[in-house]
């Protein structure tokens, strides 16, 4: 018999009124491998097929969400339904983390189940395990993993008995899940062996230097620097770790996404980048960098209402265009907005000698009037805020400069504990 007082804690979420017995058969195994198991029921009509004990009720759900279980099912309204009861999973979820009982999520289910799943786990820190077994893995996946750190299985037959494939697919989840949750917590009981203050910082290729050096110094510093590439999901996760608690601060010397987020590149990290270190009262220091670019797949990719424009094919997936001075204008513009409305101690670096590698003299998106209009633009956003400004020669690779900003960082860091 298992010993539950050190027994991992997994939650089984999902919807027992269409996938009872499919959750009946995982209940069974994870117990199997000694895991201690709280079943979360997202339904809104009663279980059918599940014979085992739930831990918490669709209704207990819907209230978690602030809904009525009954009302749900007299509008029969799938959307608002799964909205509900994903909201609510996420606040049963939190609950049981509070509470000492969570070490790992697994959930199953079809493009529905999935929604509600990943939006159960979503706000679950980084490390705890989560694992959704989906009809809908094998395609784009970015709804359901987001910035978080969900791993998702391809069920590759629908979730709809328990036959000969299942059976292979949903075993190696229960057994997946189990050995992470024991592993987690065994990792709890265990004392920290590196709890060195965590900063967070975004990078691209054309700015690694800068980023490379300023870890460096930071490290030296007694930091430990977490890198995040700007691709859109990075920038993502750079955010939702912002709003952790987890940081001492922010070096966003790479805030390429706001470009794509602009003028339509594949790499945006949406609107509300570059808000959560500011509204979490996070020091940050933060830098133009590779702002000069937008990002797009290969050549044959880009959109027609873009020919005419300068490119650099940086390689057979990646083409590179050039932003235009007016683009450049309103980068600066928001940027600063978002920098002057920031409630943390903020540092804006701006280096005259170029935004990126591709951004000095002999480089091709090399461009002093489009730099001339980011810089003014940024300046003039920033102008009477509490936004300390550095304003440098040197290109942002330029060694010296990153380490002024790790220094930077480090000043605000000792001025807020």
């Amino acid at each position: 018999m298992a010993d539950t007082d050190r027994s991992a804690r997994v939650a089984l979420v999902g919807t027992l009124d269409t996938k009872g017995a499919e959750y009946q058969w995982m209940a069974e195994r994870l117990a199997e491998h000694g895991v201690v198991v709280t079943v979360v029921d997202t339904g809104t009509r009663e279980p059918h097929g599940f014979t085992g004990t739930v831990g918490v009720d669709q209704r207990r759900v819907a209230q978690a969400a602030g809904a009525d279980l009954d009302e749900l099912r007299e509008r029969g309204d799938r959307g608002a339904a799964t909205a509900a009861q994903g909201e609510g999973a996420a606040a049963v979820l939190a609950a049981l983390l509070r509470d000492g009982e969570l070490d790992g999520v697994l959930a199953l289910g079809g493009s529905g189940g999935s929604a509600i799943a990943a939006r159960a786990v979503r706000d679950l820190p980084i490390g705890l395990p989560k694992l959704i077994v989906s009809t809908m893995a094998s395609g784009d996946v970015s709804p359901y993993v987001g910035a978080s750190d969900v791993t998702l299985m391809y069920s590759v037959v629908d979730i709809a008995g328990i036959n000969q494939i299942s059976r292979e697919v949903l075993g190696n989840a229960a057994a997946g899940i189990a050995s992470m949750a024991t592993a987690r917590r065994e990792r709890a009981s265990r004392p920290v062996v590196d709890d060195r203050p965590l900063i967070a910082a975004s990078m691209f290729g054309v700015t690694t230097p800068a980023v490379d050096a300023a870890r460096e110094r930071l490290e030296e510093l007694g930091y430990e620097v977490l890198v995040f590439h700007a691709t859109g999901s990075g920038g993502r996760a750079l955010e939702a770790l912002a709003r952790s608690g987890l940081l001492a601060g922010v070096l966003d010397l790479t805030t390429t996404e706001l470009a794509d987020d602009l003028v339509g590149g594949v790499l945006s990290a949406g609107p509300d980048r570059l808000t959560a270190a500011g509204a979490s009262a996070l020091p940050q220091v933060v830098s133009l960098g590779a702002l000069d670019m937008v990002n797009f797949g290969p050549r044959d990719t880009v959109p027609p209402e873009y020919e005419g424009r300068l490119f650099f094919v940086h390689n057979d997936t990646v083409t590179l265009m050039r932003t235009t001075l007016d683009e450049n204008a309103e980068l600066g513009r928001r940027l600063g907005a978002k920098l002057a409305a920031a409630a943390s101690p903020t540092v804006l670096i701006v280096p005259r000698g170029g935004v990126s590698a591709l951004d000095v003299e002999g480089q091709p998106f090399r461009d002093e009037a489009a730099d001339a209009a980011l810089f003014e633009a940024v300046l003039a956003a920033v102008a009477g805020s509490r936004v300390v400004v550095v304003d440098d020669p040197a290109n942002i690779n330029d060694a010296p400069l990153a380490r002024r900003a790790a220094e930077e960082l480090h000043a605000l860091i000792g001025k807020v504990v």
